[in-house]
């Protein structure tokens, strides 16, 4: 009897140990179900988190989903979770024209949370954490009413295209600080870029910190002082710029304007700054593309409200028909592309696309096909004369977007070209002519210049060297009739190459010349 309740007290024993020993494992399993709404915090390391956000739904070992970005919802492919291992792939399309992003996000459990990567082709991996989160997180904030539409004045900036520098393109968040700011502002003097007529040194994104308790921007911990930073830009002789968006946040997740345009845009007068570039990123998750002349045009009568001459860039990647109205709201330039990259292919589509719309710019509103990509490398030296040349024939802002303390003698010669930059800068304004048909690899461009010469372009898109021919009369270079009635072969018209810096002999009605794959040859010609 002893022994049978003993076995009894045993087996009874052993069923409680036996429950105790599941009930955290059956925790741990209601843990490892993903399925929820979840943030992925990256810490920027400047006391900033970026966050980005998740629906997932786990079927066994099976996670599927999607990425909620801004106002998109993008779904989750190619998603498992197995021994606490986290896998998904999420492929973004963003830009005009559409790129694609594809990202793979690695996951570790520990405990609620999970330690997440996501790495992206081309660029390092960023490690944050993965928390429970609620859908309404990721809500954009309530909308604010538009201003009725209406002309602004012209602020009287930017009678030429602006010159100058941008962060972004090689630095992005990673590499963008006070000291880069203020060594770019040293090597933009000492390389000759400021005597050849670079003037802005502009901040892209990331440089935002918390709003205080009156609700003013601050700068993060990369940028210590934004107003000591100003003057010491301006004690070189040169311009600074800043950024933001009229979204809650920019397009890297800091604190942008949302509902704050007249006090940032005193904030930004007060620093000293002398140039916004205001970028669409999340007020696409408020605003329909229809309603961004609205949007644009708040922040334009903020600038005026100020009294500081501040340089107005709009960019919102040429939606919305943007040239027809960026004037209107106090632009000076305007983006007409999605982000240009250091690609030939990048490069070539973007700007031969741009002719059908030269006809919008003029002295204060320029067309803007992104920023510089000479002398980043992954272009030869040719694509990148052929990038500075078409930019030039364009009367598009230059914005340096290279390492200016370490430029190469060759970066040095393309941009620093004062024939090649003297075309960019006419003070006439007058648009590009594109001569060649639209499909055709051998282009010929014209523009007219002030002084009554005209700049002629002759550039080849195809991969292989061909022949292009120019003729005078196509281009409104018609040689005078002699008294005996014959044309007079070549005497009535000089030519210099600009990138040989030599003058070229003409004779007869038209120029052929062999250009490079990928190559241009710039000529300015003038009735004589």
């Amino acid at each position: 009897m002893k022994l049978t309740r003993r076995l009894g007290l045993a087996a009874l024993f052993a069923t409680i140990l036996a429950a105790a020993l599941l009930l955290p494992l059956s925790h741990a399993g209601a843990q490892n179900d993903l399925t929820g709404f979840w943030v992925f915090r990256v810490p920027t390391g400047d006391g900033n988190f970026r966050q980005s956000f998740f629906d997932l739904k786990q079927e066994g070992d099976t996670i599927t989903g999607k990425a909620i970005q801004f106002s998109r919802e993008v779904p989750i492919s190619e998603g498992s979770f197995r021994d606490g291992k986290l896998r998904f792939v999420v492929e973004f399309t963003f830009g005009n024209p559409p790129q694609t992003r594809r990202v793979v996000y690695d996951g570790t459990l520990e405990g609620d949370k999970l330690a997440l990567t996501s790495t992206t082709t081309g660029r390092e991996p960023v490690a944050g954490t993965l928390e429970r989160s609620r859908p309404e997180a990721a809500l954009p904030p309530p909308r604010l009413p538009l201003p009725e539409l209406r002309d602004l004045p012209d602020n009287g900036l930017a009678r030429t295209p602006p010159m100058g520098w941008n962060s972004w393109n090689l630095f992005a968040c990673r590499g963008v600080s006070d000291q880069l700011v203020r060594e770019i502002a040293d090597a933009m003097v000492s390389s000759g870029m400021k005597d050849a007529g670079y003037l802005y040194v502009n901040i892209d994104d990331c440089w935002m910190g918390p709003r205080d308790a009156e609700g003013n921007l601050t700068s993060n911990t990369k940028f210590p002082d934004m107003k000591a930073l100003a003057d010491y830009v301006h004690s070189k002789g040169l311009k600074i710029g800043i950024y933001t968006s009229p979204g809650p946040t920019t397009c890297q997740g800091y604190p942008a304007t949302y509902g704050h345009e007249e006090q940032d845009a005193r904030t930004f007068a007060a620093w000293g700054m002398d140039y916004l570039k205001y970028d669409w990123c999340s007020a696409g998750r408020i605003y329909k593309d229809e309603e961004m002349q609205a949007v644009y045009q708040k922040m334009g009568e903020a600038l005026r409200k100020t009294g500081r001459p501040i340089v107005y860039s709009l960019c919102q990647y040429g939606r919305a028909e943007v040239w027809k109205w960026g004037a209107k709201v106090g632009g000076n330039l305007w983006r007409t592309t999605g982000d240009i990259r250091d690609t030939w292919e990048s490069m070539d589509r973007i700007g031969f696309r741009q002719f059908d719309i030269a006809q919008y710019q003029q002295p204060g509103h320029w067309n803007d096909p992104d920023m510089l990509e000479v002398g980043n490398g992954s272009m030869t030296a040719d694509e990148y004369r052929t990038h500075m040349s078409l930019w030039a024939m364009l009367a598009a802002p230059l914005l340096a977007g290279n390492d200016l303390r370490k430029m190469s003698d060759e970066t040095k010669e393309i941009l620093l070209n004062r024939e090649v930059i003297a075309i960019d800068q006419d003070p006439a304004g007058k648009p590009v002519q594109r001569i060649s048909p639209a499909d055709a690899t051998a282009v010929v461009l014209a523009r007219p210049l002030h002084d009554g010469s005209t700049a002629i372009g002759l550039f080849n898109r195809a991969d292989t060297p061909q022949s292009i021919t120019v003729k005078w009369a196509d281009v409104g270079l018609v040689y005078p009739e002699s008294a005996a009635g014959g044309r007079r072969a070549g005497k009535k018209l000089r030519a210099r190459d600009l990138w040989k810096h030599a003058d070229v002999p003409l004779s007869g009605d038209s120029y052929s010349v062999t250009v490079p794959a990928h190559a241009v040859v710039l000529l300015q010609v003038t009735p004589h």
